[in-house]
């Protein structure tokens, strides 16, 4: 169950899950790489993991390098905007996606090379119970999480025979910032209380009637980037309460 000795790429570190998949990495052995916008979260996670921080805004994807040596990489970082189809403004939609697909493909091209030169590679992608179904109002989110789920069964495809595996964890409602916004914009969107966002909205169809914490999405991160995960590629992990049992 050992990641020691590895170099891990996770986007989104500054953060919600990605800190808390950085940290779980560092703690069993892994050399981390923080990837996010905000400088001051990224360095501050990353000196407190001794690990390395780079700043990228993953929405441009000029910026990405063409080339990165890693043995894993965790595609984490997204935003989420609340609207409906028609009043959703275009640029924003078109930012969402270059973030939480194009960003991905980007760096999955970039690492591949190495990882298909050593035999060995991980590539875990934070999807959503998006990522398989649709809600409303998330038309930039869904679309992109949906595609996600389609790039990582194609990269687990094309990667198989070069020991690389490549899957997606589709998280339910986490306790991130992220979600705590959504909250927010659900609550106005809606016009009820954040309370009743979280029963009515959030976990209406979740058996489980909780948040999930972080540390949960990570320990399911690095588990898949262990040996004992060897035999598994192209797969969505569903860690959503129960929504996909009904």
């Amino acid at each position: 169950m050992t990641v020691s000795g590895k170099t891990a790429i996770v986007t989104g570190a500054g953060s919600g899950i990605g800190e808390a998949i950085a940290r779980k990495l560092a703690a069993e052995g892994a050399k981390v790489i923080c990837v996010d916008l905000n400088e001051d979260n990224g360095n501050k996670v990353s000196e407190e993991i001794s690990g390395e921080f780079l700043k990228l805004d993953l929405s441009d994807i000029g910026s990405i390098p063409t080339s990165l040596d890693a043995d894993i990489l965790m595609n984490v970082a997204g935003i989420q905007h609340v609207s409906p189809v028609q009043d959703f403004d275009t640029a924003k939609f078109q930012m969402m996606i270059n973030l939480m697909l194009v960003a991905p493909f980007a760096l999955s091209k970039a690492v591949l090379p190495g990882m298909y030169e050593k035999g060995w590679g991980r590539l875990v992608h934070i999807s959503s119970v998006h990522g398989v179904s649709a809600s409303p109002y998330k038309s930039a989110y869904i679309s992109a999480k949906h595609g996600l789920e389609g790039l990582s069964k194609t990269i687990a495809r094309e990667a198989a025979a070069h020991g690389v595996t490549s899957n997606t964890i589709g998280a339910s409602y986490v306790r991130t910032p992220l979600v705590e916004n959504q909250i927010a914009d659900q609550a106005k969107t809606h016009g009820i209380s954040e309370a009743e966002v979280v029963e009515k909205v959030l976990l209406a169809d979740q058996d489980i009637k909780r948040l999930l914490e972080v540390e949960e999405v990570a320990s399911m991160a690095h588990y898949l980037c262990t040996d004992m995960a060897t035999g598994i590629t192209g797969s969505h992990f569903a860690l959503d309460g129960g929504r996909g049992a009904r």
